[in-house]
């Protein structure tokens, strides 16, 4: 009896064993430190170089018709190159794609940096670009992978979606400052220490959660996806300086369209696609990727009509107009690490989304009655406040219902596409938005039968009223995106609470597993 019962106690423990999930890394909140100071470098240059372009411009002789190029040509290989480089780190590992991405983006930051001429500014832009598509989905997908527990989850989405949402804000506050009382040039130079920085912390507290071994690398579908977006992006830069029925414009949008038509074609016959076609085509993912392109349509060319606003109507500094967005940052906080973070894994997402939505919306509109007049406490204060609390309520659910429920080696394609759609939606949202406010400030001086070429003090003091009028227009556009954006995160993310869902698992027939379809946990579909 002894003989056969002893050799039974070691297989139980073995299976245990087996069946037990590996323990959290005891450093993966130091890692999430690392993973959100590398993300705030990409968010943040998005916006530092803004404020300091009139000083580039000047110093570097640039002309009003290429000096826009010192941002195109970082948009553009970013949103360009944003699926390429999601599918390199799944195939090359996260880890390394990561720190290679900030090496390179310091590089290219120092090169810009030290800029002798207009050309070199643009080429090293376009390298940050470049850098910055393989540093973001490898930093969203590590972080991803490496919390998988909900609670853990919603914490850790809560200061990525923090960082995410206030970036831009920083950014316009440090380019102030650092315009202001060193020069433009260290808007670039800063990158080098901070990368550095992340660089150290990469190596010595990032685990990399693996990569697939054995795929090759969709080379056609690279070609094809990057040019299609390249086209569509460089389309909808162009769109911001000519006519929208302009040959150039509709031949880059339309062209793009097509590759890219040709782009999801050729998806479901590769054998190892750039970016599976399950993952846009699931309902939850599918519905975030949306809610967020339309968010980032509405909020971007808004920041650009309220710094024009306060530098140009009001007469602020760089640096004052800076920390006029510092609430907006503070609320922003909040609303991901106070709010989101504390329910996320108690409510459905769409309950955090939708109400986020509802709330920045709100403040688009204390934004858009804004006149010449307007004071700071009475309309700026409340309208970015509120759009903080919303966008930060928004962001981390919108990014974790984008990223979940996808197998660990196509957690890069699935941040890459998050990303693309933000990079892309951004673009539309200052071509379209600043077309929108320049036709409403034309019709108004025509209406009002006022040339703006006259230099008396009733042109100017017109044409002002004419500029906060089409701003306006354009930032009431904005709050109906907001709004259109709600509506479809309540139609298409219906996905239950991770507490939900685990009971639910629990609960389920015996023999099933337990963690199937909760938050975080891998699905393997296809």
């Amino acid at each position: 009896m002894a003989d056969t019962t002893l050799p039974v106690r070691p297989v139980i423990s073995l299976d245990k064993g087996r069946d037990a999930p590996p323990p959290p890394d005891p450093r993966r909140w130091w890692g999430l430190a690392v993973i959100a100071l590398a993300q705030l470098i990409v968010v943040l240059d998005m916006t530092i170089v803004n404020i300091a372009l009139p000083s580039a411009q000047q110093d570097l002789g640039m002309t009003d018709g290429n000096r826009q190029w010192v941002i195109t040509a970082y948009t553009l290989t970013f949103g360009g190159l944003l699926l390429l480089g999601g599918r390199l780190g799944d195939l090359f590992g996260r880890k390394r794609s990561f720190i290679i991405g900030l090496i390179g983006f310091a590089v290219a930051s120092a090169l810009g940096g030290a800029a002798a001429g207009p050309g070199m500014l643009f080429a090293a832009r376009a390298l940050q670009g470049v850098f910055a598509a393989l540093l973001a989905p490898a930093a969203l997908s590590m972080m991803t992978t490496t919390f998988t527990d909900p609670r853990e989850r919603g914490k850790a989405f809560g200061v990525f979606g923090a960082i995410a949402g206030a970036g831009g804000a920083i950014g316009m506050l440090a380019g102030g400052f650092l315009t202001e009382y060193l020069e433009w040039r260290w808007c670039l130079y800063v990158n080098v220490p901070v990368a550095a920085l992340a660089v150290i912390g990469a190596i010595v507290m990032l685990k990399d959660p693996g990569r697939r071994t054995g795929a090759q690398l969709d080379v056609l579908g690279a070609v094809l996806g990057t040019a299609g977006v390249l086209s569509i992006v460089y389309g909808l830069s162009e769109a911001a300086s000519r006519d929208w029925d302009d040959t150039r414009v509709l031949t880059l949008l339309i062209g793009g369209v097509v590759v890219l038509g040709i782009f999801t074609l050729w998806q479901t016959r590769a054998r190892t696609p750039l970016l599976p076609l399950h993952i846009v085509k699931d309902r939850q993912r599918a519905g975030a990727y949306l809610t967020m392109a339309l968010v980032t349509i509405a909020m971007f060319g808004v920041f650009l009509f309220l710094t024009y606003y306060l530098q140009g109507i009001k007469g602020w500094s760089p640096l004052k107009t800076g920390v006029a967005y510092l609430p907006m940052t503070a609320c922003m906080i909040i609303g991901s690490t106070q709010i989101s973070a504390r329910l996320l894994h108690k409510v459905p997402a769409r309950v955090l989304i939708m109400p986020g939505l509802a709330v920045a919306a709100g403040g688009l509109a204390f934004l858009a009655s804004m006149d010449v007049d307007a004071t700071y406490l009475s309309h700026v204060l409340p309208g970015i406040c509120m759009m903080g609390l919303g966008m930060g309520a928004t962001f981390m659910a919108a990014i974790s219902t984008a990223t979940s429920r996808v197998a660990p080696h196509e957690q890069g394609a699935a941040s890459a596409t998050l990303n693309t759609m933000q990079q892309v939606g951004g673009s539309v949202g200052t071509a379209l938005l600043n077309t929108i406010a320049a036709s409403a400030t034309t019709v108004w001086l025509t209406d009002h039968r006022v040339n703006p070429a006259q230099q008396t003090l009733q042109a100017k003091t017109a044409l002002a009223e004419a500029t906060v009028h089409g701003y306006s227009v354009a930032t009431w556009t904005s709050a109906g995106i907001i709004l259109l954006a709600a509506v479809v995160a309540g139609v298409f993310i219906n996905v239950k609470a991770p507490s939900r869902q685990a009971s639910t698992a629990a609960a389920g027939p015996a023999g099933g597993d337990p963690k199937a379809g909760a938050v975080g946990a891998p699905i393997h579909a296809g």
